[in-house]
């Protein structure tokens, strides 16, 4: 419950020099008379009357207060909100070549990069994202979708060798395109990460990046690598082997893309820095949710105007029969 006026209630207060006044007026207004002794009066049961002289003034006080309530006006409140949010539709698009298994990452480049990106899948509850994993060629892992618990189950079975190695840049980002060009979204969003430079795939990675600038589509490049020589487990065709990977690769291109889609390109050389990256992104891609509350309000004065009447007459109706004075 709300009061409209609530500045009216500091009026309750008038009712502390009411009480002094009457209490004033009653040792004034008492009757006495004298006698030898009042001994024989001692043991005289007083009645219920005695103790009830008092009533009426508390009716009065009681009223007086209800008044007081009537004047700021209580009233119920409802409020609800209802929110209606614009989701974003975000295709990921993953490198699983065999240099993401450098070790300059923890515990390597491709188990960083799905870590940072299932923690971003977490934090964009009212998006649909799709999931595209490309190495020598390409296909969707995920389609988009609200359900994140598929797409995390589906991010966490990606591993090298689920198809030819090799870095097909262009085919990985065109499938990514394929995926969004039919979306009605606001707002369509590529965060393509690779480690190397595309050398397989018979789509160009710039082709494919002026295609998805002519879906309206932005794009997010990262590079990975730290810079320097990384060394991952590979298998070969000599079995297991500990292989060298350069962290160098083709950030021109990578810009050019980013440039081309209206999107941002970003160099990641370690674990916390891809994580920043990620946290970089989701602030730049914010959710649009707007917000209308609806509030209700009823007034309760009523009540408490009709017990305030009750009391008022309640008192006059005493005053003038069973408790009246005799001046």
């Amino acid at each position: 419950m709300e009061y409209a006026n609530p500045k009216y209630l500091f009026l309750l207060l008038l009712l502390i020099p009411l009480i002094g006044w009457y209490i004033y007026k009653l040792r004034k207004t008492q009757a006495t008379f004298k006698m030898s002794s009042g001994f024989a009066l001692e043991k005289t049961p007083a009645t219920f009357r005695v103790y009830m002289r008092h009533f009426p003034f508390l009716l009065r006080l009681a009223a007086i207060a209800l008044v007081i309530i009537v004047l700021a006006r209580p009233q119920s409140v409802n409020s609800s909100d209802i929110s209606n949010s614009e989701g974003i539709d975000i295709v990921m698009a993953m490198d699983i070549s065999g240099t993401m298994m450098a070790q300059d990452f923890s515990p390597t480049r491709l188990e960083a990069a799905k870590k940072v990106a299932a923690e971003f899948v977490n934090d964009r509850r009212n998006d649909r994202i799709g999931l595209v994993i490309f190495a020598g060629e390409s296909f969707t892992q995920c389609p988009l979708t609200t359900d994140h618990r598929i797409l995390l189950n589906l991010l966490n079975e990606v591993k090298f060798g689920m198809i030819d190695d090799g870095t097909a840049i262009g085919l990985g980002l065109a499938n990514s395109v394929n995926r969004l060009k039919d979306s009605q979204s606001q707002s369509r969003v590529v965060i393509l990460l690779t480690d190397g430079s595309n050398n397989a795939g018979q789509i160009a990675p710039l082709t494919a990046a002026e295609l998805a600038a002519s879906y309206g589509i932005r794009v997010y490049t990262i590079g990975v690598g730290s810079r320097g020589t990384s060394y991952a487990n590979m298998m070969t065709p000599y079995g297991m082997q500990r292989v060298s990977v350069s962290g160098e690769f083709d950030e021109r291109t990578l810009t050019e893309i980013a440039s081309i889609t209206k999107g941002t390109y970003f160099r990641a050389t370690d674990n916390t820095s891809l994580k920043q990256i990620y946290d970089e992104i989701d602030q730049m891609e914010k959710t649009h949710i707007s917000v209308n509350t609806v509030t209700k309000r009823k007034e309760l004065y009523l009540p408490f105007a009709i017990f305030a009447l009750v009391l008022v007459g309640l008192e006059l109706i005493l005053r003038r029969t069973w408790l009246r004075n005799i001046p």
